[in-house]
């Protein structure tokens, strides 16, 4: 077998049997905070309130063939989790919940291959699946009814596709990649622009390749952007909007803009918010009156216009949310769900409290009053920055060149990017908890000695 060939199967191998360990332990905890949710707060404490906005247009696309919420074409959800979750739920939500564990087990398996291939070290791979199996958001959001844990298996099948390619430069994982990522896309819109930052990131990697420099890239983009217009060209037939989702016209106009007002008329989120009207168009309308008579298409490109203006009139205010949510992302460990999957009362307040009263007069608040949940917190930040010091460690300490562990640590610089702002929140971390676990297995495998790093791409 020529070497080439060799590297390409040991990159695509799925298994092992030393895999058994962490699939079972993932299995059993998962099904186990399931078991206890249900036996608590019965099957509603699997939904959130995201979760019908999927559920209506997801069953009317596969009931009806239309993907509409309350009469009207929806495009602020895509299809891909929406009829994911429609189709399951109609074995009931536990189904749908069940379905998620497979997946999010599933997952483990994939950090497992994606590690490997990056490392080329089975036992870096095995610490890094032992490591997800308990990585605490990963487990929360497996049972939850939302589009975190689809979106993250197929990221993940995305991110084994460039991994393979880079190590082998076929440009069939290159497009299997390309077609993943679509799809995931459909689930969640985040990675949208992830695309075109890849296929930049292949051209530098590959400038001095003349064969595949141009061609790399373009593999890419043609496997992933026409499916993305597709669904472009169906907001705009259906309703003028040209968008892949009116999201982030909603998020900007409310949560970005109406941030960065309430920072500079020294009010609240709330207050700012409730004046804009949001979620109730009728308050919209008659703060807006001008846009009464208005379809979607012209409401949202309004508010994204009235957006941009108090944005760049306020620049500086604006970067400084947009990084104070880059490190909620990074940092909030997710308690409050953890805890209110527990049946104990969560404090909801906590978070307009932050943006009033700044994060450490809102945590000694909560400390006080929800002493349960602060020591959840408190556990499970401190496991959270134990994965940053030893990746950090693992990153450092590997001084072979290694272009799949750039490529990774790119990939997770731009979701906290974009998870930014007033509504960055913990599980928008989850795409880069599976990096996050490879690199600590490869800081906590380099701080034992059991491996000194290596030229080459071989695997062992």
């Amino acid at each position: 077998m020529r070497p080439g060939a060799q590297v390409a199967a040991q990159v695509g191998r799925w298994w092992t049997p030393r895999l058994a360990g962490p699939v079972i332990a993932a299995g059993a905890v998962r099904l186990g905070l399931l078991a206890v949710a249900l036996a608590l707060g019965g099957s509603g404490a699997l939904n959130q309130p995201d979760t019908y906005s999927y559920l209506e247009p997801g069953r009317n696309l596969l009931l009806h063939g239309s993907f509409v919420e309350a009469g009207l074409p929806d495009i602020a959800r895509t299809p891909g989790y929406a009829l994911f979750l429609a189709l399951l739920s109609l074995a009931g939500p536990i189904a749908a919940a069940l379905a998620q564990v497979i997946l999010s087990v599933l997952s483990v398996v994939l950090v497992w291959r994606l590690a490997r291939a990056v490392f080329a070290d089975g036992r870096i791979a095995l610490v890094a699946a032992w490591i997800f199996a308990f990585e605490p958001l990963s487990v929360i959001y497996s049972i939850l009814l939302l589009s975190e844990t689809l979106f993250l298996v197929l990221f993940l099948l995305s991110l084994a596709g460039l991994v393979e390619f880079l190590r082998c430069r076929r440009l069939r994982g290159l497009a299997a990649a390309g077609l993943w990522l679509a799809a995931a896309t459909f689930v969640r819109p985040v990675t949208y622009y992830l695309p075109i930052a890849l296929a930049v990131g292949l051209f530098l990697v590959l400038a001095h390749v003349p064969g595949l420099r141009w061609k790399a890239p373009a593999v890419l983009l043609v496997s992933v952007l026409p499916w993305l217009a597709a669904w472009q060209i169906r907001n705009r037939v259906e309703t003028g909007f040209g968008g892949f989702s009116s999201i982030e016209a909603h998020n900007l106009y409310f949560f970005s803009a109406g941030d960065v007002t309430a920072r500079v008329e020294h009010r609240s989120l709330a207050q700012v918010d409730a004046e804009l009207g949001y979620d109730d168009a009728r308050l919209f309308v008659a703060r807006h009156p001008a846009t009464a008579g208005w379809n979607q298409a012209q409401r949202l490109e309004f508010m994204r216009s009235q957006a941009g203006r108090v944005l760049r009139a306020h620049p500086w205010v604006f970067l400084r949310t947009h990084v104070e949510g880059m490190m909620r992302t990074a940092l909030n460990p997710g308690a409050a769900v953890l805890v209110s999957l527990l049946g104990t009362p969560v404090d909801g307040a906590t978070f307009v409290r932050e943006q009033d009263e700044g994060p450490v007069a809102a945590a000694l608040q909560a400390a006080r009053r929800f002493p349960l949940q602060t020591a959840v917190m408190a556990a499970l930040e401190a496991v959270l920055l134990a994965m940053y010091v030893f990746a950090v460690l693992g990153v450092v300490r590997w001084s072979a060149p290694n272009p799949c562990l750039w490529m990774l640590l790119g990939v997770s610089l731009y979701f906290f990017a974009v998870s930014g702002g007033v509504v960055g929140e913990a599980r928008f971390r989850l795409p880069v908890m599976p990096v996050l676990c490879i690199l600590a297995a490869a800081g906590v495998m380099q701080r034992r000695r059991f491996v000194v790093p290596r030229q080459g791409v071989g695997l062992r």
